[in-house]
Parts: structure tokens; sequence; C-alpha cells
């Protein structure tokens, strides 16, 4: 029974996957704990690990994943090339697709962790309705994917500490009336923070700067994309929020002690951060708590969305199952950069969790 649903695993911000020859020396999905997706597959799950565009749009993104699970040449849309000025087309999956037999019988589970999470969630919404701007592109070869009508090939959908509502990582750089030099962080913290800096930072090709995991990541945009992606009625919802911070007396939040060094200094900056986005949504101490890159309040669900703490014994579809904040920095659901973890028992209790759910 395994067998007839595949688990698919969508990588964040600058990750990699098994298309990626990096993967093999650390796997994405495990890391410093070893390749998790074997592990599980030991177990009887049909593991697969996608490798989307590491600093792509949420849209773009989509669109890589269904080519490489429907092993098709990438169509980023007609509409859609056009307006943020790039190729149309992309890599050919072509007699080379993550998993075998994409058709009507196809059934999938998809996990996403970080960016990973808005990129599953937009590419089953165009999976279940299609697009209207590609629908009326006038081309007459549009993509599966844009038609929609296939969304119940999606049995359930996971986020792993995502930014659902966006992360104030990149809303506060942008915020005149924050001060971030007054922030104390590590002087150590502030090198590292640079160099992470340039592993996430696009390589500019000439398209419209708004077609970038950086802008979806914004507060202001997760919330138009929240609005534009639905929850499907038919699908199990699970979502995964950490936490790595401590709140101080005066209300900040300040980084764990075995934080990833990586995101210390972010960490303090979100743990500091109050304020206003460009289109006046109020960001109050609420948001301050954080896994180091993502708030932990925008890691629940889509804010109006329906959505509840996790009840094993009562899972519901179309709404949003929220585990209990995981105590842990931003990979460590990965098995950790710097710092090992092994979160192999997480997983197997999470997807047996799902098979017994959609088994039912």
């Amino acid at each position: 029974m395994k067998q007839d649903v595949q688990y698919i695993f969508v990588h964040g911000l600058s990750g990699w996957g098994s298309y990626d020859e990096r993967y093999e020396k650390m796997p994405y999905w495990g890391m410093r704990g070893g390749d998790l997706l074997q592990y599980l597959k030991a177990r009887g799950y049909a593991c697969y690990a996608a490798s989307v565009a590491p600093t792509g749009s949420a849209w773009d993104r989509a669109c890589e994943l269904y080519a490489q699970l429907a092993g098709k040449r990438v169509d980023y849309g007609e509409a859609h090339s056009r307006k943020y000025r790039h190729e149309r087309f992309g890599r050919d999956f072509s007699g080379k697709p993550l998993i075998d037999g994409w058709g009507p019988e196809t059934r999938l589970v998809l996990l996403g962790h970080s960016f990973g999470g808005a990129t599953v969630r937009l590419f089953a919404e165009l999976l279940a309705h299609g697009d209207p701007e590609e629908q009326s592109a006038g081309t007459s070869d549009i993509s599966e994917l844009f038609q929609g009508g296939l969304g119940e090939r999606i049995l359930s959908i996971v986020t792993l500490a995502a930014p659902t509502n966006g992360t104030t990582a990149y809303d506060l750089s942008a915020d005149q009336a924050f001060h971030a030099e007054n922030v104390r962080v590590p002087w150590w913290s502030r090198i590292l923070a640079k160099q992470m800096s340039k592993k996430t930072k696009p390589q500019m090709d000439g398209r419209d700067e708004r077609d970038y995991a950086g802008y979806d990541m914004h507060i202001d945009r997760a919330a138009a994309l929240n609005r534009r992606i639905t929850t499907l009625p038919h699908v199990y919802y699970f979502s995964v929020p950490c936490s790595f911070t401590t709140q101080q007396p005066d209300g900040t939040h300040r980084p764990k002690k075995n934080m990833e060094p990586l995101f210390v200094m972010r960490a303090c900056l979100i743990g500091a951060y109050t304020g206003k986005t460009a289109q006046g949504m109020i960001i109050d101490e609420s948001w301050r708590e954080n896994d180091g890159l993502v708030n932990t309040i925008s890691a629940a669900a889509p804010f109006g969305a329906p959505a509840k703490p996790l009840d094993k014994d009562h899972v519901e579809p179309g709404v949003w199952n929220v585990f209990p904040t995981f105590d842990g920095d931003h990979m460590s659901l990965q098995g950790g950069l710097m710092r090992r973890h092994d979160i192999r028992d997480f997983y197997l209790e999470l997807l047996e969790l799902i098979q017994h759910r959609i088994s039912c």
C-alpha cells in the first residue's frame, strides 16, 4: 500500500535535490544525519528529492517540479515568461522523470522545507485549478499544469519551517525605521551572515526582480500568494513550525546556545524587529520568535486558512493540522548544516501518520 503513494520532497532556498551532483556528497534531506530518503525507502516509502531553482520564484519552481514529475520539458508559461522577461522553456526531463508513471493513477504527498512550502502549495493550486492568464495567453500548446483539473492527484501537503506568511528576515532590511546596527549580535555572526547572503543571492539574468524567491518571501508578497492559493478540501495539510530563540526581559528574542552559526545574526535581528510592511501590515512582538530565518508564527498555517492544533486521532482534510512547535533551528529538520541532528524517527512517524490517514 505504501508504494501506491509517492512522497515528493522539495528543498528550500539555495537547496538541492537528486538531480544535483552535490546530493550524493551531502543529501539535502538528512544532511549531517545521513540520507533520510534512503532510510525511509528501506521502510517501504517511495520517496524522491526534487531539484528546483535554488533562488527561483514559487511559480518557476512549481513549473520545474511539474516537469520533473511528468517527465517533460519545463514550461514556465507564455504569459508568465513574457511578463517577467525570461525564456518560456527550460530544462528537459523527458526520459528521466523523477517518478515512474505520471498519469491518472498518480497519487502524491508533497513535503516542502522552507521556501519549498510555497513551491508545493502553488504547484498543488495550479494542478487543481490551473491559471487563467496562461489559459487566455492564446497559445495552443498550453502546459497541462496550467489547465487544472488534476487536484485529485495530491493527497497531502506538509510544510516544514516554511515562511508560509513570509519572513521578516527580508522585510526588516527594507524598513528604514529599523536600525539593525543597534541590535547586539556576536561579531563573528556578521561575517557568517555575509557568507550566507552571498549563497542565497540570485544571479541576475535580466528577468524581472519580482521573479525570485527573495521577493516571494516578503510579508506582503506571501499574503498575495496566500490569497491566490486555496485550501483543497480533500487534501490533508500538516505544518511544522520551528523555534530556537528565547524571550528576553525586554520582550526581544535571542538565539539559543546551539543555533547554527549561520543563523545567529539573523535570529537576533528578527528577534528585535517590529514594524510595518509597505502595504501597511503591522508586525508586532508576536513575530519575534523564530528559528533563525523564519518567524515561528509564519510557519504555522496561512493566515485566514482553516487550521487547528494537531490531534493525531482526529486529523481532518481541508484543514491545516499544525504540529507542536519543533524545538530546533531552521535546518534542524534537515539533519543540520554544522550540527548533527537525527531526524529519522520524526519523519518516520510523520509518514506513518500520513499513510494511515490517506489509507482510511
